[in-house]
Parts: structure tokens; sequence; C-alpha cells
């Protein structure tokens, strides 16, 4: 959605997820002064005119990810004012790399009273390119500074660039319009500017978080589960986690991943890091599993410095797990027991709810308003699948998403 800001036609998006982010998102791009209209799993966007460069302080607070359209702005007008990004509690995400890497291309950027103020000097308002170094692969970073770099003049190459699948879908979204963007999904991207872009109708890639979700689900359950519409590739460091914990995974054609029972869950160690390594996203969903799992784990959270608070909700729920810095240490336990839970961030109530699919009597999860950031009706499809989950509000009616932040769901196991 930031990526289509730097086309001034016409530029359709197919396979939008339903999520609080992407609404979130859309009134961001609708406080520009750009049209969108947003049908089924179809979002329009026009962004001919950009009516404004800033951007609305209490709309970007709550979405990290909105910030990340600095670089689309700042490349379409040479001028761009964002406020500094909210999101999930899960621990400092600073944009200190964004900015230096949109000061090498020439901005002058100056963050005063919580505001990131961004313009390009010179007559023609372009950014140059540039050689940019970034000291973490941040995805954010790279996704910011790559599209930035799609209008800059001249060439801008990104070394130690993130390399996960959803930087890669942005370089081909981008180059669908007329970009010109090479290594995505390397280490070192090489963008040449191009002076304008071109209209485009583009399929985003699969969620591999929510498949990931999908394939913990059915191993904390010892389920028989068919996931169609996935993209293996970008689940190998999860199948291969999950295969030697002892879960089947079976592969059915391209886009096609079975689940198995397994015979016994054994315990394994975990470290997040930058992709192609263990995913931080999956984290918290793995904690549930290893903690059913014969033995003892350990969990080591490289990539955010406060994402381990859901293992005291995972502890009212009768697992064994003890927290020290980033580090967690999960002895297993043959059974959950049904208990009432607080989601503090969108995994940890992933997390939760898988908890309680394999918990005994009922679990009632509270903070929804995280879990609907990021899974698209995640009730409603376990339902399918068999799960005894209800969704209630506040007064304890029954409810659909999106919902407040006061209701909760119920989970038995």
């Amino acid at each position: 959605m930031a990526g289509a800001l730097l086309c001034s036609g016409d530029c359709r998006i197919r396979n939008i997820p339903d999520l609080a982010d992407i609404k979130s998102m859309a009134e961001v791009i609708s406080a520009f002064g750009v049209p969108l209209k947003l049908e089924g799993d179809t979002l329009d966007i026009n962004a001919r005119h950009i009516a404004t460069s800033k951007a609305p302080y209490e709309l970007v607070t709550q979405l990290r990810a909105s910030f990340f359209a600095i670089g689309s702005i700042l490349a379409r007008l040479g001028v761009a004012q964002m406020p500094l990004p909210g999101g999930c509690a899960i621990g400092a995400r600073p944009v200190d790399l964004h900015v230096r890497g949109l000061q090498s291309m020439g901005a002058e950027v100056q963050i005063e009273h919580g505001i990131c103020n961004a313009y390009v000097p010179g007559s023609n308002n372009r950014l140059k390119g540039a050689k940019i170094y970034l000291d973490f692969p941040s995805v954010g970073a790279t996704e910011t500074l790559m599209m930035a770099a799609t209008l800059a003049d001249g060439e801008t190459i990104i070394d130690n660039a993130a390399r996960e699948p959803e930087v890669v879908d942005l370089a081909n979204f981008c180059n669908a319009m007329g970009a010109k963007i090479r290594g995505a999904g390397s280490s070192t991207i090489t963008i040449e500017g191009v002076r304008e872009l071109h209209s485009v109708d583009y399929p985003i890639i699969p969620d591999r978080i929510e498949a990931g979700t999908f394939l913990v689900a059915g191993a904390i359950t010892r389920s028989e589960i068919l996931l169609t519409s996935v993209a293996p590739d970008h689940l190998e460091p999860l199948i291969a986690k999950l295969r030697e914990i002892g879960v089947p995974i079976i592969p059915e054609g391209n886009d096609c991943l079975r689940v198995l029972p397994a015979e016994k869950l054994m315990a394994a160690d975990i470290e997040t890091l930058p992709h192609p390594g263990f995913p931080t996203d999956m984290q918290a969903p793995f904690m549930s599993l290893l903690a059913m799992a014969e033995g003892d784990s350990l969990i080591n959270e490289t990539v955010f410095e406060n994402r381990l608070r859901h293992a005291s909700e995972l502890n009212r729920l009768g697992a064994d797990i003890r927290v020290k810095g980033n580090i967690a240490f999960v002895r297993g336990v043959p059974m959950f027991s049904g208990a009432p839970v607080l989601a503090t961030d969108l995994r940890a109530a992933a997390a939760l709810v898988i908890a309680g699919l394999a918990a005994e009597g009922q679990t009632t999860i509270q903070g929804l308003r995280h879990l609907d950031r990021g899974y698209d009706r995640l009730d409603l499809k376990l339902q399918q699948l068999g799960a005894k989950i209800l969704r209630v509000g506040s007064e304890g009616e029954v409810a659909s998403p999106p919902v407040s932040a006061h209701a909760e769901v119920s989970v038995s196991g």
C-alpha cells in the first residue's frame, strides 16, 4: 500500500486480507488525499494527486508500517512529515536506519517533537542514488529505502539488506510498475531510479506467518490439516523446526502442505533471526507448542528485546516457562488447563489461542484488538476445522470481527 504511493496511475492490489492494520493503513493513505476503494480482497489506489506530505499523528502512532510511506512520499513530493511510529509493544524499533539511508540519498532529515521532517534540497526535488549499508538487515528500513530509490536520480545499492519474502514481493510489485530493482532476496539490492511508474494489477503473496500459525495449531492438537494457497519455500525454517520436533509436514503440489499428527512432540531449541533464519513472528506460537513437548527447550529471542511477555500468560495455563532476559527456558508439560489470559501483542494473541485449543477446559483470551491486527478471522477459520471457539463482546454477546478492545474469545480444548 505504501509502494502504491509511488505510482501516479491506478494500482490494483489483490489478495488483501481483512485486517485491522489494513484499515488503519487505508486511513493513512486517505489522509494524504489519495482515493482508495477496498472491496473484498481487492484494493484500488490512485495516487495521481497527493494532496499533502503530512501524515496524521494519531494514525501513524497506532501502526508502525505506516511510517514506511515516508520513502514513497519523499520520492514523489520531495518533502515528507511523518510522526514516529507505534504498533505492538514488543521492544524498541528505532527508525535511525531509515533516516540515515534517506540522508545518504541527499535528504535533509530532522526529528522534532516526535515528528520526522524530511525534504530534498535543490530545484528538482529528486533524491540521489547512493550506496547504503544497513547495520542490521531491517525489513522496514530495506523496504522504505528501496521504495525511495525507485524514483531517485541514479543508482542506489543497499548492502546487508533484509531478505524476507515480503521484501521480494514489494520489489516485484514495484518492478511490475516499471521500477528497476535487482537482487531482492539477497543481501545486496540494486535500484536504478526511473522518472515515473505506471499502473499495475498485482496479487500479493500468501501470509507465511498465518500459514505457520495453522501448522502449529495442527501440531499442538495432534490434528491433520491441509493448508492450500501457501508458499512452501517461504516456510522452510518453520517446516524444518516442526519436523525436528516430530511433526510430519507433507508437501502436496506446489502450494499445499499437509500437517499430520505427531507420535510424540520432542523438545527443541529456537533462536530467532532475520530471514532465512527462524522468524521472530513465529516465536510465540512455537513457545506454546514446545511447552507441551517432552523435555527441555530453550528459546533465544534475538530480534526484539521485549517479546517474551506471553510466557507468563502461558504459565497461567499450566506451562513451565522461566524467562531470563531474552531467553526462555521451557520444560514440557503433558497438559494445559484452561484459564483466563491476556494477549499482550499480535503474535502472543495467536499463541494463546493455539494453547487454548490444546488445553483441558475453557480458556478465555482478552485483548483481541491485537489478534485482529494480523489475522483474518482466525476464530472463524478454526471453527471450520472443528475448534470450539467463540468470540464474545464485553456484554457477553456473540461478536464478529472487527471488535472492540473489550471483546474476548473463549476456547475449549
